[in-house]
């Protein structure tokens, strides 16, 4: 979404984890993904490294304006490892229900702050609320009937508006994968 807001023409290639090109493990041996090659060869392969990336090389919506490392950092490592042991109990031996009330918890520090704004640093989406969204989204969806029956009125219609822009429609959109004898979708 950062990468499609800066305007930056980039190219895409749709892999299937399961069935990752060797390419794609000689471009970046973690052979997970987000994965962006630079023209000069760099590789960035960290979702939050490459939407600050794109957005330092045209930030039209000022997205920069609003990057909350901290709370980033307390999504990015709190609120998954609940979430992770949330979804997948018989992956961590967990006990989920304990994981989806600690995640509840830090999504409650969410809620205060959209009660004072629609978005996470005021009326318009940012760095901070799109590098989150995924997380949230996420643990939303797996039990939506417990998780709209939540006191988190402010977080569900802030998720809701993510999940239903342009923006995220267009960042969503299937593509069929990527094979090396494929030629990859030009963006824009």
């Amino acid at each position: 979404m950062a990468l499609m807001v800066s305007g930056v023409s980039f190219e895409i290639r749709e892999i299937v984890l399961r069935a990752k090109p060797p390419e794609m493990v000689a471009a970046s041996p973690k052979a997970t993904v987000p994965v962006l090659v630079l023209a000069d060869g760099q590789v960035i392969d960290e979702s939050l490294d490459i939407m600050v990336w794109a957005l330092a090389q045209h930030d039209p919506e000022n997205w920069l304006t609003g990057h909350d490392q901290a709370l980033i950092t307390t999504f990015d490592t709190q609120f998954k490892h609940h979430l992770d042991r949330t979804k997948y109990p018989q992956k961590f031996g967990s006990e989920p229900i304990e994981h989806r009330e600690a995640a509840l918890d830090i999504l409650q520090a969410i809620e205060i702050r959209l009660a004072r704004s629609a978005f996470l640093h005021g009326p318009n989406r940012t760095l901070t609320d799109i590098a989150l969204m995924p997380f949230i989204r996420q643990f939303a969806a797996v039990d939506p009937a417990w998780f709209e029956a939540q006191t988190s009125p402010k977080v569900q219609a802030w998720l809701s508006s993510q999940t239903t822009s342009t923006l995220f429609m267009r960042a969503m959109e299937r593509l069929k994968p990527w094979a090396a004898c494929d030629a990859a979708i030009a963006w824009p």
